[in-house]
């Protein structure tokens, strides 16, 4: 399986599944080469060089480097740069150049249905107010860049294809011919589908080209992952009725702008996702003409210079193009969050009120209540022995490959700890060594989050709780058995929605004034589209065939949010991807479906703002916020000359030769940022200012009044109290003082909200409250 179920999908790692046909590149592997990002000035660019490509291979020759050899992209929308794959004795050239900005090592990153339109309101019966906003989102096109499509998913290929007007003609995309893919698969759903690879071949190359030889991979935009086709239908694809994954999830599937088209880009190989791709994936993207990008990949936090996400992103905000990334799947722990950029949607993940268990009944008539996706022959009434360390040593508690002895093993229930190695591979160990089924227990580490899989033989997945009580059993008990039944699917699950266990965390560490994530959205069982190449588990030796998988991770929130985008974009074409951000934020919701905050399934607790942002998002009331916090592209630089960096790295993340600072804040939360993050230092007064400005997407004749709700040791002032606007699209400022008391930094975090509101909106702010002393 690709990298992205490696490490985001299914939350633990996979091995490789090496797809079948011989991968070509043009890029040749030169010993000791690694690939860089170089980024340039262009207003060192000679008049005698007609545009970019042709200075950039000119300036490589310059200085005896050939292009040819050498050179993997030329960047001209997403970047004033180029990828190439460089030897050492090349860098001191480059870096040395006045031309030259900056430059970095091609950096590989990881990839981070049924159920959710209805969670989210965007089905019959409560979609009324969507329905009319599917018609104007025909000419929304979702750019996802990912490990490509399965253009054959009934997601994308079903007779609805005619009930599409033709494609907008301002479309500059194509459908690139490709190994095992025609043209011709295109349609007015799938608009496009391009591939770029040449990062990932010499990445891959310069490590281990001696080795191996030839690369092993699938050269074109078929996606052999699924992980692909699973987040582009998630955003746009077809409903389709009777959709399931051997029976589970049952129902219509569906994408959430049902209307909008889609256009794969394949940037994410069998060995991660390489930033010089990523890059020029966005490049095409942009040039082709799509209005959102959905891109469920991040790395570690690192400054936006060096972030090659961020760069191409802050190209396509500047052209009106939304940018939605999934946060990352680094949970529960704080400060893991990836796409930490203010102008990226940064998404985090919940659960819906779906689920699907399973129980384990032990000899003792105890009875536990887990999940499962298993859909094979069940183990029967009858009860099994249980053993819990099959082999020579501790390692065979986590049902490593190679640790369970098959003599030991053989029929019986074989409990194994979580951890190393994936769900799914645990289960396939198991049942190589005779297994009769697999009890799944977490460990401290995943809490009590249960994530369902479609496992090779009977299985159930437990919490932490729950696995403790079953250990302790098959200690203590001189004959422990047991015995596993499946339940199928249960909707209304209660408390929903959960943050999930996975979902990467604040605090943003790359600029802690800018409070991240921005909200979250469905992301754990999710059902949608998958390749028709591979089972559903991913492993080589899962022969199942499904056109639908259940899948978990930010990877499967991000295109929700993408798709909810694509409608707010559809019936508001006006406006900026800061403005849709911010409607989707301020009507965000902290509640869940019993009444109570917001819980964390990590540990059971209440959630904060660091986990859900803003909260979990409502497309019917982002629809019609009231009032937004825009952005423009000027804000966004202020807020750059307010970061630590030279004129050079802002150059790179603008595009601009002749930037200048002439305006920065003095802070960097002055960002007219929908959500608030207020850091307290030992060497200031303890007291924060910020200006923000409110424009009116409501009627004429608004009145807002503010509320407020925090923590007792800090006191909050807002001038005016009352917002009076006039006409729509009038925008108006207020003042938002904080202020520590005595005693405030024994505390290190505290959380709050500012909310604006009459009676037909609320448009709320999280707040959230450091101590840095």
């Amino acid at each position: 399986m690709a990298f992205s179920i490696l490490k985001s999908v299914l939350l633990d790692l996979i091995p490789l599944v090496l797809v079948l046909l011989l991968f070509s590149s043009s890029a040749a592997h030169v010993e000791g080469n690694q690939t860089y990002i170089v980024y340039m000035d262009p207003a060192h660019r000679p008049a005698v060089h007609p545009t970019h490509a042709h200075w950039y291979r000119a300036h490589l020759q310059s200085l005896a480097i050939d292009p040819d050899r050498h050179l993997l992209y030329s960047y001209s929308a997403a970047a004033h740069g180029f990828a190439a794959h460089l030897l050492p004795d090349h860098l001191p050239l480059l870096r040395h150049h006045p031309a030259v900005l900056h430059l970095h090592p091609d950096p590989r990153l990881p990839l981070t249905t049924t159920r959710s339109p209805q969670f989210l309101g965007l089905a019959p019966p409560a979609a009324r107010p969507i329905q009319d906003v599917e018609t104007a989102s025909q000419d929304v096109v979702v750019g996802v860049l990912d490990t490509g499509v399965w253009p054959e998913s009934p997601s994308f290929s079903s007779s609805a294809v005619a009930s599409l007007p033709p494609v907008p003609s301002r479309w500059r995309g194509a459908c690139e011919a490709g190994v095992d893919f025609s043209p011709s698969v295109c349609n007015r759903k799938l608009v496009g589908a391009r591939s770029f690879s040449r990062g990932f071949h010499a990445g891959v190359a310069a490590e281990d080209g001696r080795s191996r030889g030839r690369l092993i991979e699938y050269a074109s935009a078929r996606d052999r992952d699924g992980h692909g086709t699973h987040t582009a239908s998630t955003a746009a694809g077809f409903p389709v009725a009777n959709a399931s994954l051997f029976g589970y999830a049952a129902g219509t599937a569906r994408g959430m702008a049902t209307g909008a088209r889609v256009a794969a880009y394949k940037v994410c190989w069998a060995s991660g996702c390489f930033g010089s791709d990523i890059l020029a994936g966005i490049d095409a993207a942009l040039n082709d003409g799509v209005d959102i990008l959905s891109l469920s990949i991040g790395g570690g936090a690192s400054p936006y210079f060096r972030d090659t996400i961020a760069v191409g992103a802050f190209a396509a905000v500047q052209r009106g193009v939304f940018v939605a990334c999934s946060a990352g799947n680094s949970g529960p722990d704080a400060a893991t969050l990836a796409n930490a950029a203010p102008w990226i949607a940064t998404v985090g993940a919940g659960t819906l009120d779906r689920d699907f268990p399973a129980f384990a009944r032990l000899g003792s008539g105890a009875r536990y209540t887990g999940v499962s996706l298993y859909s094979g022959k069940g183990m029967g009434k009858r009860l099994t022995p249980i053993i819990y360390g099959g082999g020579k040593d501790n390692s065979s508690k986590l049902c490593l490959a190679g640790t369970l002895d098959s003599s030991h093993v053989r029929g019986k229930l074989v409990f194994c700890d979580r951890g190393i190695t994936a769900r799914v591979e645990k289960g396939e160990v198991v049942k190589a060594a005779g297994g009769a089924g697999m009890i799944l227990a977490n460990t401290a580490a995943n809490g009590e989050e249960l994530v369902a899989d479609s496992h090779l033989l009977p299985a159930v997945a437990v919490g932490k709780t729950v696995g403790d009580k079953i250990r302790d059993y098959v200690k203590s008990d001189p004959r422990p058995r047991g015995v596993l039944s499946f339940g199928g699917t249960v909707l209304g699950v209660r408390p929903s929605p959960v943050v999930a266990a996975f979902s990467s965390r604040g605090p943003n560490t790359v600029v802690p004034e800018i409070l991240k994530p921005d909200f979250i959205g469905p992301g754990v069982n999710i059902l949608a589209g998958w390749s028709g190449a591979v089972g559903p588990t991913g492993l080589g030796k899962d022969g199942r065939r499904t056109a639908f998988n259940i899948m978990s991770g930010t990877s499967m929130s991000c295109p929700h949010i993408s798709g909810v985008a694509a409608l707010l974009k559809g019936k508001h074409p006006e406006w900026s991807p800061a403005a849709i951000r911010s409607a989707l934020m301020t009507t965000a919701y902290n509640i869940d479906d019993t009444n109570s905050p917001l819980r964390d399934s990590a540990g059971g607790s209440v959630a904060t703002p660091f986990a859900f942002g803003a909260g979990h998002v409502d497309p019917r009331k982002a629809l019609s916020p009231g009032l937004i916090y825009d952005i423009t592209t000027e804000d966004y630089i202020a807020f750059l000359c307010s970061l630590d960096y030279t004129i050079q790295h802002i150059q790179v993340i603008v595009k601009r030769p002749n930037v200048t600072c002439s305006r920065s804040f003095s802070n960097p939360g002055e960002l007219n940022y929908p959500s608030f993050s207020v850091v307290f230092k030992k060497k200031s007064r303890n007291v924060v200012k910020y200006i923000r400005e409110l424009t009116n997407v409501g009627s004429a004749g608004s009145v807002y009044n503010v509320r407020i709700r925090g923590p007792e040791n800090v006191s909050v002032t807002v001038k005016p109290a009352k917002l009076i606007f006039k006409h729509v699209g009038q925008k108006l400022k207020y003042s938002i003082i904080f202020a520590s008391k005595n005693g405030g930094h024994l505390k290190t975090t505290a959380f709050g909200w500012i909310t604006w509101s009459n009676k037909q909106h609320e448009v709320r702010s999280p707040v959230a409250y450091t101590w840095k002393m």
